[in-house]
């Protein structure tokens, strides 16, 4: 029997066959600036320069984690490419960077086209949400590598921005106001702890009902994170913000702190009774009783994204949001004090 790469368990077929069915999607993504097509060995963008007087690119790499072992469980992947495209794009735009491109990498053992064409349609939807386009990426077979019918996703994004123009959190200062923008769910953080509880402690089905959701366990926890993307860029134009956190792994009591000076004596004063929270959060919280320090350590307890802006400007910037749809609350402010996060 002669050998082949084909029956050491890599199909390069199948990897041209994708190219081709996924070429539709990642051209829907482009916008000007792209230079390159799909298939290429590298992909190139260009930068308006009439647009800037001095760009600084800004970058951002991240995954979806163990979210994905939802998405198997349910045989559904069809949105976590948008989970991943926000991961990296919501991280640039703290800086107040616009997302330029994105790129990324699939790893599976054996190659299926209609789930990997899922998948890379859900970034391509990520991508247009975020407005940024999808140039390139890597598609590997590995066999032996990953158990049968499971992958994993990375991404990679690069976004533009004035330099004059980049927020910092330099300039937050005691009395400066905290804004939250609402969350979709538990985005793409705390997937081992829930996954742990309802899978493993309490041995729940992906499709069972809970009183209090819409819809199943699983579907709760496939919710696709939100790209805060377009609604923050418009704030951008018309206000000084001064600090900016997406609100991952490590949720506000982690993230928030990041954004402040280094030896600025400035904490947050964060009121927990100041945007409504998730009914998923208080599931968690109850079936598992957790600790409510735990809780806002390990989630984002239904705030994605916050902004640290001036108290003059802040009744303003949430009524903006809120007519743009975005759900935006003042949810605290700036004190002096030891670095950190405490709630009210």
């Amino acid at each position: 029997m002669s050998l082949t790469y084909r029956k050491a368990g890599v199909d390069i077929t199948k990897g041209s066959k994708l190219i081709d069915v996924i070429k539709p999607y990642v051209r829907s993504t482009f916008r000007p600036g792209v230079l390159s097509d799909i298939g290429s060995f590298s992909a190139s963008f260009k930068v308006k320069s009439s647009k800037f007087k001095n760009p600084v690119l800004m970058s951002s790499t991240d995954g979806v984690g163990t979210k994905l072992k939802i998405a198997f469980m349910l045989n559904k992947h069809s949105t976590v490419g948008i989970d991943l495209v926000a991961m990296c794009v919501n991280d640039i735009l703290t800086g107040g960077a616009e997302p330029l491109f994105f790129l990324d990498y699939l790893a599976t053992g054996k190659l299926s086209i209609g789930r990997a064409a899922d998948i890379i349609k859900g970034i391509a939807d990520g991508c247009k949400m975020a407005g940024c386009a999808l140039i390139g990426g890597e598609t590997a077979e590995m066999p032996g590598f990953y158990k049968a019918g499971e992958y994993d996703l990375a991404g990679f994004s690069v976004g533009v921005v004035e330099k004059n123009r980049i927020v910092s959190g330099a300039n937050i200062r005691n009395g400066d106001v905290i804004i939250g923008l609402a969350s979709s769910g538990l985005h793409s953080n705390g997937y081992s702890l829930a996954r742990k509880l309802f899978f493993g402690v309490k041995k729940y089905r992906p499709n069972k009902k809970i009183q209090g959701l819409d819809r199943s366990i699983g579907g709760e926890l496939l919710k696709p994170t939100k790209i805060y993307v377009k609604s923050v860029l418009k704030i951008l134009k018309q206000f000084n913000i001064k600090g900016m956190a997406h609100i991952t792994g490590g949720g506000i009591t982690d993230n928030l702190p990041r954004i402040f000076p280094e030896r600025s004596g400035l904490k947050a004063v964060v009121m927990k009774a100041g945007w409504p929270v998730p009914e998923i959060f208080k599931i968690i919280r109850s079936l598992g009783k957790i600790s409510d320090r735990e809780m806002f350590r390990t989630f984002n307890m239904g705030v994605g994204y916050v902004l640290v802006v001036r108290s003059a400007d802040a009744s303003r910037i949430v009524k903006k949001l809120n007519s743009a749809k975005e759900k935006a609350f003042i949810i605290g402010h700036i004190e002096k004090g030891r670095r950190g996060v405490i709630y009210t």
